[in-house]
C-alpha cells in the first residue's frame, strides 16, 4: 500500500486545499477497527466531505436516500423499495427535461458490485484506496489538470451530472477525470461551491499523480513569478526580454 501520509502532505504542500484529500474504498466485508457511519444523509456525495475529517464504513443502506447514487456505485444489499425509488427519480428528471432516456444509459456505473463504501482522509486511511478526491478552485485545477495529462497522456475530462458517476468513471476507465458537480452536490456539499469543482485520481497511480502535481507546482510558481515581473515591466513601458526578465528572478 502507498504512503498515504506521504502523498497526503505532497498534495496539501503543493496545492494548499481547503478540504483535505479525501479516500474511497469498496469492499464486501466490514473492515476490522473501522466504524460504521452513524447518522443520515440526503445523498451520498455527503460522505465525500464529512470523510475529510474522520474514517467509516456505509453500505447500500446508509445511501438510501439517494437511489442514483447506489445505482452509480453499483451497491448491493439495498431494499427492493430502492428499485422503484430510482425509477420514479429518473422519471422526475426526465419530466423536467433534465435528463432524458436515452441518457440514462451513458451514465457511468461502477463495473464490479460491492456491499460497503469506506470513507476517510487520505493522510490516515487504513485500506488500499480505489479513488481519492479532492475539491478545488482554478488555479489548483490548473495544477491538476497539467499533472493528469502527464500521467495519463489524455486531457481529464469534464463531467457534469450526476456528481457521484465520476466516481465509476474513474475506476471503470483508470484515468482521473474532473466533475463540474450537479445541482444535487452542490446543494448538499458545503466545499462544492462556486469556485470549486471535485476531481478524482485512481488509487493505484496516486504516487505518479503526486510526482507531478508537486514538479507543475513548482514550475507555475516560478512562472508566476516571471509573468507578474514581465507585466510590471510593459505597463512602466519597458521591453524586457525573456533572458532579462529570468536573470532578475
Amino acid at each position: 500500500m502507498s504512503d498515504y501520509k506521504h502523498h497526503a502532505r505532497q498534495i496539501g504542500d503543493s496545492l494548499k486545499l481547503s478540504v483535505p484529500p479525501v479516500a474511497v474504498a469498496f469492499c464486501d466485508e466490514v473492515p476490522p477497527n473501522i466504524p460504521a457511519f452513524d447518522g443520515l444523509v440526503a445523498a451520498g456525495c455527503e460522505f465525500w466531505e464529512k470523510a475529510s475529517s474522520s474514517v467509516f464504513t456505509t453500505s447500500a443502506y446508509d445511501h438510501q436516500l439517494c437511489s442514483i447514487g447506489v445505482h452509480t456505485h453499483n451497491l448491493v444489499g439495498a431494499p427492493a423499495a430502492q428499485q422503484e425509488e430510482l425509477a420514479t427519480t429518473l422519471k422526475a428528471m426526465a419530466d423536467l427535461d433534465y435528463i432524458r432516456a436515452d441518457e440514462v444509459a451513458t451514465i457511468p456505473v461502477k463495473q464490479k458490485p460491492n456491499r460497503f463504501v469506506v470513507y476517510g482522509p487520505l493522510v490516515d486511511f487504513p485500506l488500499q484506496t480505489d479513488v481519492v478526491i479532492l475539491f478545488a478552485h482554478g488555479q489548483q485545477g490548473l495544477i491538476l489538470s497539467e499533472a493528469i495529462e502527464r500521467v495519463d497522456k489524455t486531457t481529464p475530462l469534464a463531467m457534469g451530472r450526476p456528481a457521484c458517476a465520476m466516481v465509476p468513471q474513474v475506476m471503470n476507465q483508470n484515468q482521473a477525470a474532473m466533475s463540474l458537480g450537479c445541482c444535487g452536490a452542490r446543494a448538499y456539499i458545503d466545499a462544492l461551491n462556486d469556485s470549486t469543482v471535485r476531481w478524482a485520481l485512481p488509487g493505484n497511480k496516486l504516487p505518479e499523480y503526486c510526482e507531478q502535481i508537486t514538479a507543475l507546482a513548482n514550475a507555475n510558481n516560478a512562472l508566476n513569478e516571471f509573468h507578474l515581473r514581465s507585466k510590471a515591466d510593459v505597463a512602466a513601458g519597458q521591453t524586457p526580454t525573456v533572458k532579462e526578465s529570468l536573470q532578475r528572478m
